[in-house]
């Protein structure tokens, strides 16, 4: 079936087949819902930062991807391996097993088989930016728990036009996804809805064939384990941008070796441009910055004149207007 546009209340079009739609509710029913949900309420992101990768940005026109071994959260994808280890090792891993099994023998073995091989692999070679969904009450501020956390002595918020975040296209081979917060019953909770819905659609799956739902099922469990964090941490509302070139062998990121925080390493970067043809828009920088924050710092003026002078440089228009200062006071 050819692909339909599905409008949003932020005028953003997702061109995307109801067989996608449905294969996506299946496998991936609670990032569906946090998808649904932040485009209802016209969710933007906002990217808290030093002000050093702030000026890096926009500077250089583009955004980088770390490897997750490297970033200061790599911990919390053991935090999902365990998540789904519980599972699958729960009463509820057998129902699923069962269920699939029933749709195509012995497939359980098989996807046992590829999760004990690649489980431990999934963050080897994956490469992450993180951000943080945005309220409009965060426009004046910023977010004391984000400023804590990540703004360091000169910390800088940089809030993005959400229309690229949203885009179902797949030109640049990168993949946005909400972060889900969840303890072990919460995460076999949602491992029942994906076991629930298999068995609900059983026939179509059938239909589609065994390799297919094999695919279905690692992507559903790699995503699983590289978006689920700890509960401690919902207060973050994160969202991660996801790419892995072992799986995207087709990309529009540029891999380069940079020198961060004094330590050489391998980055991919998101380029700011447009690609209309592919339905994927609103990633160049004038419309993609909608606003930066400065955050609590012992030079806020500075750092915003500097900061606007650099926006102009890089043809942002009305910069003055799109740079202020948190007024937390916040002790570094």
């Amino acid at each position: 079936m050819r692909p339909q546009s599905v409008p949003t209340p932020i005028g953003i079009e997702v061109r995307i087949t109801p067989e996608e739609l449905l294969n996506y509710g299946i496998f991936h029913p609670l990032a569906v819902d946090q998808y649904m949900k932040a485009m209802q309420a016209q969710t933007r992101f906002v990217h808290y930062c030093s002000a050093e990768t702030a000026f890096h940005i926009v500077k250089s026109n583009k955004m980088r991807l770390r490897n997750a071994t490297v970033m200061n959260d790599f911990m919390e994808i053991e935090h999902g391996s365990r998540c789904l280890d519980a599972a699958w090792s729960s009463p509820d891993g057998e129902r699923f097993r069962q269920v699939i099994d029933g749709l195509f023998d012995g497939i359980s073995g098989e996807i046992a088989h590829l999760l004990r091989g690649w489980v431990p692999l999934f963050g080897r070679e994956t490469y992450i930016s993180c951000l943080s969904e945005h309220g409009a009450d965060e426009d004046d501020l910023g977010r004391l728990s984000m400023w804590r956390a990540y703004g360091g002595p000169s910390g800088v918020a940089v809030v993005l036009n959400p229309e690229p975040f949203y885009s179902s296209s797949t030109v640049l081979g990168a993949v946005s996804s909400p972060v889900a917060y969840l303890h072990e019953a919460d995460f076999i909770a949602q491992f029942n809805r994906v076991t629930d819905g298999i068995q609900t659609h059983k026939a179509m799956l059938q239909a589609n064939g065994r390799q297919a739902l094999i695919n279905s099922l690692f992507n559903a469990f790699r995503f699983a384990v590289l978006c689920t964090k700890h509960p401690g941490f919902k207060e973050e509302r994160e969202w991660r941008i996801i790419f892995d070139p072992r799986f995207s062998t087709e990309h529009k990121l540029v891999r380069s070796v940079e020198l961060i925080r004094g330590v050489p390493q391998l980055v991919y970067s998101i380029p700011f441009k447009d690609y209309p043809e592919e339905g994927f828009v609103g990633a160049e920088l004038p419309k993609l910055v909608e606003r930066i924050i400065i955050g609590p710092t012992e030079f806020p003026d500075q750092l915003r004149e500097a900061t606007i002078a650099l926006l102009e440089e890089a043809g942002v228009p009305d910069a003055d207007k799109k740079v202020v200062c948190s007024t937390i006071p916040l002790r570094q």
